[in-house]
């Protein structure tokens, strides 16, 4: 029997978790798919203005939106998500994306 993790959103009730959430990008920044980055799947536009989302409910659509193309394109978001985990754990802020065993 096999698992497959994925990424998911911890519940809309953590909203002090989406306000102090880092930028998505994971510090690979290889813009080759479509103009998006190999690492996190963000463009170099949307990379740019996720700092300026306002919110924790503009950055919760805003990550839940690349997990979903994450998933859709065929990768694993877990792995994105377990680099993010040690970005916001770097960073000193609690990360509000987990990794679900499914």
């Amino acid at each position: 029997m096999s698992s497959t993790s994925s990424a998911a959103a911890q519940p809309e009730d953590d909203d002090a978790v989406w306000e102090t959430a880092p930028s998505p990008c994971i510090d690979v920044c290889k813009y080759k798919r479509q103009g998006r980055c190999i690492g996190c799947s963000m463009t170099k536009a949307e990379k740019d203005a996720f700092p300026h989302h306002g919110g924790g409910a503009a950055k919760r659509a805003f990550i839940e939106a690349l997990i979903a193309r994450l998933e859709e394109s065929g990768r694993n978001p877990a792995f994105w998500a377990y680099t993010y985990q040690h970005k916001c754990k770097r960073e000193g802020v609690p990360c509000p994306v987990e990794i679900a065993e499914e």
